[in-house]
């Protein structure tokens, strides 16, 4: 009950904050326009226009945002770019996630020299460059979207690890796991059973700061073109692509890069609204 009225308290104060409800239900919109937005369109994302090749917007040529410069339709292809890339930020963070909070939770339970020595492991993967590291994993293995998000959660752990474990050593100390332990839990009860279920209100808030720093690496790999590959679109590539028109055709930049940003601030102060809605000293 009392850790009922707790979150109730916290939607409370989440509800209140109407920066954080604006970029919730701006998140919300997006996501549909990305889900069902291309169905309202006649244009296929890889349908060619020769009729209408470097169009700006407009309703008269029947492209609301315009095309790009092989004729395609900019709104069809940025709702899916914006698809693609929510998707593997979304992945690619639960991989973190499960990483990082399974990590971080063993190593603050245990503590001693198991905890130094996982943490230890997260200091020399910290001295790594992480975009590099996600550079190579792409070059060597096959340029799937799988194996995107794969690599991207596989070093984007580390920060969730060290969050997880500096909660986990706090809450190592509390009654309650005392009690399990008293009662003959095993450590794997404790952690998954207790520590990690008390964990979840940081997690949250740090899971959704981390969805935009997904969405910016991911559009960086494919800037780069070592990312998302034609003819999928994403947004990176579509802000790849933009960038060669920019001063011919700027709308071919501007549409996704609004787009990246929309996302990205939606995301940013969402996770803001958490972070002050579960912070205790609110409470």
């Amino acid at each position: 009950m009392a850790s009922a009225g707790l979150w109730s308290d916290a939607w409370a104060r989440l509800a209140a904050n109407r920066a954080a409800m604006t970029s919730a239900a701006l998140l919300v919109v997006l996501t549909l326009l990305a889900l069902l937005g291309p169905m309202s369109s006649p244009y296929a994302p890889d349908a060619i226009d020769w009729e209408h090749m470097a169009v700006p917007p407009s309703l008269e040529s029947g492209h609301w945002l315009g095309t790009d410069r092989l004729g395609r339709d900019l709104f069809v292809r940025t709702l899916h770019g914006a698809r693609l890339s929510l998707a593997v930020a979304l992945l690619a963070t639960l991989v973190s996630l499960l990483i990082g909070v399974t990590w971080g939770a063993v190593a603050g339970f245990a503590g001693g020299r198991t905890d130094a020595l996982m943490m230890r492991a997260v200091d020399v993967l910290y001295a790594l460059p992480q975009v590099f590291f996600v550079i190579i994993l792409t070059v060597l293995f096959d340029r799937s979207v799988f194996l995107l998000f794969v690599a991207i959660g596989a070093v984007g752990w580390l920060t969730m690890a060290r969050v997880v474990r500096g909660q986990a050593l706090a809450l190592r100390q509390r009654e309650f796991v005392e009690a399990a332990v008293a009662s003959g839990a095993g450590p794997v009860r404790i952690v998954f059973g207790h520590i990690i279920p008390n964990l979840m209100g940081p997690v949250i808030v740090y899971a959704t700061l981390m969805i935009p720093q997904m969405i910016l690496v991911e559009s960086f790999l494919s800037f780069l073109g070592i990312g998302i590959q034609e003819p999928l679109a994403s947004l990176g590539n579509l802000i790849a692509d933009g960038s060669a028109e920019m001063e011919t055709a700027p709308w071919i930049l501007l549409v996704p890069a609004s787009c990246l940003v929309l996302i990205v601030f939606s995301f940013n102060f969402l996770g803001d609204g958490l972070r002050d809605a579960l912070d205790p000293r609110e409470r």
